[in-house]
């Protein structure tokens, strides 16, 4: 599990962040004033990478949270299983089955090339290249 540690307060929207295990890209920050006694916190709104469920924390501005490192890759379609495609990394000639998203169904065919991120152990389809 690659990731990296970096303070609440350098976090952008459209970022990622590991939220309770879970890599998540970050729609919404929102920052509060110090109080008498307190720091500012921030409250940042994040979705699933992998499985879209929506959380949150709040934190105050100072402190340290996980960033995962996510990995951009090309891959090909090799074949069409029902749900799941096959692929191979165009730079590694690993294969591996992946699971199709629901807006990239019926879309994709044998032979194209396809962008797929890696995170925290796992492989997730973005977009069709070309094909």
């Amino acid at each position: 599990m690659s990731k990296k540690v970096v303070e609440v307060k350098t976090l952008k929207v459209g970022k990622y962040v590991i939220i309770n295990d879970e890599a998540s890209k970050i729609t919404s920050i929102s920052t509060s004033s110090p109080g008498k006694h307190g720091a500012a916190k921030a409250r940042v709104e994040a979705v699933g990478i992998f499985d879209n469920q929506k959380r949150t924390f709040v934190k105050p501005v100072d402190a340290k949270c996980d960033v995962p490192m996510i990995d951009k890759n090309l891959g090909q379609v090799l074949a069409i299983m029902g749900n799941d495609v096959q692929l191979m990394d165009m730079e590694t000639y690993e294969t591996f089955e992946i699971e199709i998203p629901e807006e990239l169904k019926g879309k994709i065919n044998e032979g194209a090339e396809v962008d797929y991120i890696v995170a925290m152990g796992n492989k997730k389809l973005m977009r069709i290249k070309s094909g």
